[in-house]
């Protein structure tokens, strides 16, 4: 299978609602809806007038995203002066694609190989609304364009702070943009232009939209997808990134794999539709045909269709209409869930993409699609009997035989997007060492980062599904090493727990190994050393750098 399959090694993010992957996972299950309704003085504090808010068809809702003033400036070293002027949505991408790398157990400064960066984002609201025409901030109003505020700026910020060599291409196709992001980033490993690959999007967004009938925004923010009563959506703010290995040097790595893309394809509708903002349904049926085809895959083997979605009901129906005519006939009625992330988070533009393949690949993982929120009645310009699709309002599990997902994301314009996402190729795990002592190397840019760094470490190993000690130790191993440093030296979680919370390193433990113990001791007084590997050892999803943000914005003038 390895061919020109892709392995996603590693996810990050943040959502509406969910401060990370984990937690987005969660609430999908739980079936929690995100989009938030604004209060008055949350409007306010925002900036948003009355001119707008007293508009009858103004819509005071979205997907909020906590935080989305602060960053870690000092950890990225960028000036408070700089951070101040820089896209907020360039700061959330830059953090999020620290957290993929960690999560893929590769650090920038020590991966031998070239790693590229894929990115798309939204309009610069913040320039819109807080830099353009505020005279405190210049009359130089062509300064604030350059570096910092255009989207072509976002990959090479993460290249220029990360250290990355390989490409850095800017993606801006809309709301598919993050998609088209993951479809470039593919095919630039299998081209060998990079061997590792970061891909996604990011959009900030304030609820600044009125509902207009037939448009894209719903009155009261709620996405109904494949609903009679779908109106659109709300758009929403938020950011996600996947960190992309080809599967065959995955493997020879020892990296964790996720998932594997094994087809994508990119096209555009051309003039086969109604107008420029409409869909089309030549263009998204081929490029889901074509997409199946590069994974060399019938119909017959996907068992989920993680959808564009957007809650408009000729939206929809074109997207089911499109859907069918690429599967072809003699699917069973019933036979393919289909879902929508924007039922739970609202429209997050130019991050649609990549968080609708997020909740795919961990659908496949999991072997479970989320149900889809806000369906009652099937939207009566879709046939559903006369395809094979089908909408869960609960969690459905997946056939084993089936763990593949199809993703569409299509942007204004025309210009699609569909990826083949499949579950991992099964691995026996290794069999631990009985009472084998582990050291876990704990690091920080500050001492506070440190002890949260610790405390989190401490939380996650007491979790029901915490992972293995040695997987810990031997991921841990492979972060990157910062000034503020402690070790913990244990043969079990709860002691390692324990440890972990008194904040104490346990280098002079006398009961460890006299070499793990002197390691240990070398590390924690700044040098670089080779932490034994235990053997069968495998990287493991642990809690990302805790990163100290401080408020870095420019306030709405009253």
């Amino acid at each position: 299978m390895d061919g020109d399959a892709i392995a996603v090694v590693g996810l990050a993010g943040r959502f509406p609602g969910a401060p990370d992957v984990a937690t987005l996972w969660r609430n999908l299950l739980d079936g929690v809806d995100a989009v938030h309704d604004y209060t008055p003085d949350e409007l306010r504090e925002l900036g948003i007038g009355e001119r707008l808010t007293g508009d009858p068809a103004y819509v005071p809702a979205g997907g909020r995203l906590a935080g989305v003033a602060d960053f870690d400036a000092e950890f990225f070293g960028v000036p408070d002066a700089e951070a101040v002027q820089m896209d907020p949505q360039q700061r959330l991408f830059l953090e999020q694609a620290w957290v993929a790398l960690e999560d893929s157990g590769h650090d920038p400064a020590g991966y031998d190989g070239v790693v590229g960066v894929f990115a798309g984002s939204s309009i610069n609201r913040y320039f819109l609304f807080r830099q353009f025409g505020d005279p405190s901030t210049t009359d130089d109003w062509e300064s604030l364009l350059l570096p910092g505020s255009a989207a072509d700026y976002l990959p090479a910020q993460v290249a220029y702070r990360l250290g990355l060599t390989g490409p850095a291409v800017a993606v801006q196709t809309a709301c598919s943009s993050s998609l088209v992001a993951v479809c470039m980033a593919a095919q630039s490993l299998v081209d060998y232009r990079c061997d590792l690959a970061l891909a996604g999007g990011v959009s900030v967004t304030e609820p600044r939209f009125l509902h207009t009938e037939g448009g894209l925004v719903s009155p009261d923010g709620r996405c109904r997808a494949f609903d009679a009563e779908g109106r659109g959506a709300a758009f929403g703010s938020g950011v996600a990134v996947l960190a992309m290995k080809r599967l065959e040097d995955a493997r020879q790595d020892g990296d964790r794999v996720l998932a594997v893309l094994r087809g994508w394809a990119v096209g555009n509708d051309g003039a086969a539709r109604a107008g420029f903002a409409a869909p089309g349904l030549e263009g998204q049926a081929a490029v889901v045909a074509e997409a199946l085809a590069s994974a060399e895959l019938s119909a017959e083997d996907i068992g989920y269709v993680e959808a564009h979605g957007s809650g408009t009901p000729v939206g929809d129906a074109i997207e089911v209409a499109a859907l069918t005519r690429a599967y072809g006939p003699g699917l069973a009625p019933g036979s393919c869930a289909l879902g929508s992330v924007k039922t739970n988070l609202g429209n997050l533009d130019a991050a649609a993409g990549a968080v609708g393949l997020i909740k795919a690949v961990l659908a496949v993982c999991h072997g479970v699609v989320p149900g889809n929120l806000h369906f009652e009645t099937p939207n009566p310009e879709i046939d559903f009997a006369a395809s094979p699709f089908f909408v869960p309002v609960g969690d459905h599990l997946l056939p084993e035989e089936r763990r593949r997902a199809g993703v569409s994301s299509f942007g204004l314009g025309g210009t699609n997007a569909h990826v083949i996402v499949e579950s991992a190729p099964a691995e026996a795990p290794g069999d631990p060492s009985p009472d084998e002592w582990h050291v876990l190397p704990v690091s920080a840019r500050t001492p506070r980062a440190l002890r949260e760094a610790m405390v989190r470490l401490a939380d996650h190993l007491e979790a029901d599904t915490a992972p293995r000690l040695d997987d810990v130790a031997h991921t841990l191993a492979g972060r990157r090493a910062f000034p503020h440093r402690a070790t913990v030296l244990c043969r079990d979680p709860k002691e390692a727990v324990a440890l972990l919370r008194a904040g104490a390193d346990s280098a002079e433990d006398a009961g460890a190994p006299g070499e793990l113990r002197e390691l240990a001791a070398a590390w924690l007084s700044g040098d670089d050393v080779e932490w034994p590997q235990p053997s069968g050892a495998r990287h493991v999803s642990l809690p990302a750098y805790p990163f100290q943000r401080r408020r870095h914005w420019i306030e709405a003038r009253s």
